[in-house]
């Protein structure tokens, strides 16, 4: 049973701040500025003709 509170508290104090800290970096990437773009021309992949 120890084992287990300690893991409780480590994830409720430096897992949740990893969270958030890997959550603000992912949407920073996505929202970057020249993402636009990019993202289009992935988006017609599909729709390219050989």
């Amino acid at each position: 049973m120890e084992t287990y509170t300690a893991m409780r508290h480590f994830a409720d104090s430096w897992g949740l701040l990893a969270m958030t800290l890997f959550f603000m970096g992912f949407a920073l990437f996505v929202f970057r500025p020249g993402t636009r773009e990019s993202a289009h021309q992935a988006s017609a992949i599909p729709l390219n003709e050989d």
